[in-house]
């Protein structure tokens, strides 16, 4: 058995199609059936209910379908970790969700850049479930989001929990005053959540923390991106949540108020490959802690 016989066989079970399936893997379709066939006399079961329309997989089949997802995954992560390796040039590519822009990440990138030199660093804007993709890929090395989503190939380290604010069109009633608002002030206002997709996102953190305390706001519109939502809070179409770094996007149009409710938080995650252990992504690590403690930010403390 070997790594073909994986990749042809994942192809099959998630396109559910032998004609798709062979498309995708830039075959013929005889030889993609042949070696499907091979593969289940050598592990003598049957791993496709056979004149199923669409490919249905037998109990044995969406087990190994599972497991061997994930040693293509591994596979892909070993080559990409081992051409990292091998390279003479260091760089690190790092994703980044806009919302982090406005925060610390331009002060820790500056200051890694000042003490390391000889690394090149690039920076890619991309939602948490795109960096996901992107680190399975080799696309990035480093990832900076804020959802919580499970995947066994990434390793995520919670770096610290953000305060949740509200963004108010600088016209509105609430916003002459600098009081905290609450959430449940906003039973009576249009709510501005992004971004649209890739879903689940930072929209749906927030429509969580509302959905948690049976808050339901008056009207919920989805937007593409956050400098969507901040332009049309700045237009009077309603109100955003945000977390409080956003307060670092300066309008004249827009004001941020604080929110009562202490478990309004978004987490910022620093996400790797599950194996990366590389020296330059131990040493961001260290640059992002000094950061915070310079800052006076709380944080928990942990290693690669």
């Amino acid at each position: 058995m070997e790594l073909r016989h994986l990749r042809y066989f994942v192809a099959v079970a998630d396109e559910k199609n032998f004609t798709r399936a062979a498309e995708r893997l830039h075959i013929a379709q005889p030889p993609l059936s042949r070696q499907i066939q091979q593969l289940e006399e050598e592990l003598g079961v049957e791993l496709i209910e056979k004149g199923t329309r669409p490919v249905k997989l037998t109990e044995a089949g969406a087990f190994f379908h599972a497991h061997a997802q994930e040693l293509l995954a591994k596979a892909a992560e070993l080559k990409t970790m081992t051409q990292r390796v091998g390279k003479i040039e260091r760089s690190l590519s790092i994703g980044f969700v806009a919302s982090t822009l406005y925060g610390l990440l331009p002060r820790i990138v500056r200051n890694y850049r000042v003490r390391h030199p000889e690394v090149e660093v690039t920076l890619h804007e991309m939602t948490t479930m795109q960096q996901i993709q992107a680190l399975k890929d080799g696309a990035i090395d480093l990832g900076f989001g804020r959802v919580k989503s499970e995947d066994p190939n990434i390793r995520r380290i919670v770096l610290r929990e953000e305060r949740l604010v509200m963004a108010l069109p600088a016209a509105h009633p609430r916003a002459a005053s600098s009081d905290p608002l609450s959430l449940v002030d906003l039973q009576s206002e249009t709510l501005l959540v992004y971004p649209k997709a890739p879903r689940p996102s930072f929209a749906d953190q927030v429509l969580s923390v509302l959905s948690e305390r049976a808050i339901r706001p008056l009207k919920i519109i989805e937007v593409r991106e956050l400098q969507i939502a901040i332009g049309l809070v700045a237009a009077g179409q309603g109100v955003a949540i945000v977390p409080e770094s956003v307060q670092g996007m300066r309008r004249d149009d827009v004001v941020f108020r604080a929110l009562t409710d202490r478990h309004a938080v978004s987490p910022v995650m620093f996400s790797v490959r599950k194996l990366d252990r590389s020296e330059e992504l131990q040493k961001m690590l260290a640059v992002i802690y000094d950061v915070y403690d310079a800052a006076g930010i709380a944080y928990l403390r942990e290693t690669l």
